[in-house]
């Protein structure tokens, strides 16, 4: 045997050692990511609550008539939230669109999510992601072929902007709106602004409406990395599509944006496939 197929027999096996071994470390990272999940339902009770037309009234005109018009009067209040995403991300303004698989859990009384995510950036080439939030802490984990931790971050200012991102997705359960740990406060005809004060962590952003009711786009001030280091900046997600799960309206499309004084920076858009409402303990 020449010395030529000696080589390609090596790389092969290399490469077949290489993907069992990114395989096992997927199974794992998923194993870890469901016992969390499990972990972070634990004390999430469902209610027999109605939202109703009194919830609303102290609420500025806008947001009432946007929970009117997403159908949560005369329904349950959510408590808890599974759903699923298909999505494209990119880590920079020159970098290749990565498609997105996710699946994302939220609770409602005492705020908090989890998203988990697989990234695929090129054949047998994957990144596994998880993002969470909770008791006010949030915690963003990424590690190549589910190997190498490459990013677990945490800190005030991951804090916040884990708030905000929690904030932003209400619009996916809108009967959170009008929990105690948030103040509405109009802005204009078609706009308000949210306020989150959650263990001793303060975030706000502004809803915009349409005529309709619709929320057409969530804007904030957020805390993101930029260059190694974190700053203050505008993040934007305006959203469409607006499709009915189990009785309540809420928007499945969108673009999430970084409005950076060298021009807007587009890294992720997603669709939003399935949606469940107060899983069952």
């Amino acid at each position: 045997m020449s010395k030529i197929s000696i080589s390609l027999i090596t790389i092969g096996v290399i490469l077949i050692l290489f993907i069992i071994v990114s395989y096992v470390a997927k199974i794992i990272f998923d194993q870890n990511a469901e016992k969390e999940i499990k972990d972070f339902f634990t004390e999430v009770e469902n209610t027999d609550e109605i939202v109703s037309q009194k919830d609303l009234e102290n609420l500025p005109k806008n947001v009432q008539e946007w929970l009117k018009y997403s159908g949560v009067i005369g329904k349950r209040k959510i408590t808890s939230v599974r759903l699923k995403q298909k999505a494209e991300m990119r880590l920079e303004k020159d970098k290749n669109w990565m498609k997105v698989n996710a699946e994302q859990y939220f609770k409602t009384k005492e705020p908090g999510f989890i998203w988990k995510a697989n990234i695929n950036m090129a054949p047998l080439i994957h990144i596994s992601g998880r993002d969470k939030y909770e008791n006010g802490k949030g915690n963003m984990l990424i590690k190549p072929l589910s190997l190498f931790t490459i990013a677990d971050s945490k800190g005030k200012e991951v804090d916040q902007g884990s708030l905000l991102r929690y904030l932003a997705e209400m619009m996916w359960f809108p009967s959170a709106a009008i929990n105690d740990y948030l103040m509405w406060e109009k802005i204009d005809e078609y706009s308000s602004k949210a306020t989150m004060n959650y263990k001793d962590v303060i975030a706000e952003g502004i809803f915009t409406f349409n005529n309709k009711g619709e929320v057409i786009n969530f804007q904030a001030e957020r805390y993101g990395e930029f260059d190694g280091e974190y700053r203050l900046e505008t993040w934007s997600i305006p959203v469409r599509d607006y499709k009915k799960f189990e009785g309540i309206k809420i928007p499945t499309k969108g673009n999430v944006t970084w409005k950076l004084d060298d021009g807007d920076f587009n890294w992720f858009n997603f669709e939003i496939t399935e949606v469940e409402y107060n899983l069952s303990s």
